[in-house]
């Protein structure tokens, strides 16, 4: 049987010699999630083979959606708001060495995971801070990305929109698309635009995901 990681990464079309140095830092991630699971609650299970599909190739199935808006940005800095056990920041921290991630997380002992895990993994490019999203520095950030976060409402999407300078991008992982529709009709005032691109992730083939884009204006 063909590595599941490893398989679900090349399907998703991440470049071989990514592939190649991040499939090691990935399963050694999987492990420290596993081993704090418990005593952190960062996610919904610990099971192996269901943290590879419902979270690391979840995070990673945005991968040339993301790696589009990150070149038109030029250098950058991306912030993974309400990081939590790090998804999707640590995932797409180890596939994009060169760009610099802020893993933003309120509850300190999850901020201390996420150090730890950094460390471990060795990503140069992580730097985890323990802030509510609210008390964050206005307009730090290039791209703001968020996954299993609230609603996008009129509060949080301002919020949010105060982080990023003009001309960057707020990439939400989201579900159903039916959802996402009345969701974001609920804040056209402030988000006129956006646009929706289908992921398809490896294994879930049956749970219908999106990553919303938004851009702030100039």
């Amino acid at each position: 049987m063909a590595d599941i990681l490893e398989d679900g990464l090349k399907k998703i079309g991440l470049p071989e010699e990514i592939i190649k140095m991040a499939c090691p830092k990935l399963e050694q991630y999987i492990n420290e999630i596993i081993l704090y699971n418990s005593a952190f609650n960062l996610t919904n299970t610990s099971d192996h083979d269901e943290l590879v599909t419902r979270h690391i190739l979840d995070s990673l199935a945005a991968y040339k959606a993301l790696k589009g808006i990150f070149g038109s940005v030029g250098a950058i800095t991306v912030g993974d708001i309400g990081s939590g056990g790090g998804l999707p920041g640590i995932p797409l921290a180890t596939c994009f060495p060169n760009v610099q991630f802020k893993l933003v997380e309120r509850m300190e002992k999850r901020c201390a995971f996420l150090e730890n895990c950094a460390a471990l993994l060795c990503l140069k490019n992580v730097e985890v801070v323990n802030s509510e999203a609210e008390r964050f520095p206005e307009e730090s950030l290039d791209v703001a990305t968020f996954r299993a976060f609230r609603p996008l409402d009129k509060k949080m999407t301002k919020t949010l929109l105060r982080l990023v300078r003009n001309g960057g991008y707020l990439a939400a992982y989201k579900a159903k698309k039916d959802n996402i529709i009345e969701e974001m009709d609920a804040i056209k005032a402030l988000v006129p635009e956006y646009k929706i691109v289908k992921l398809e992730v490896p294994g879930l083939e049956e749970n219908e995901r999106n990553l919303v884009i938004i851009k702030k204006g100039e």
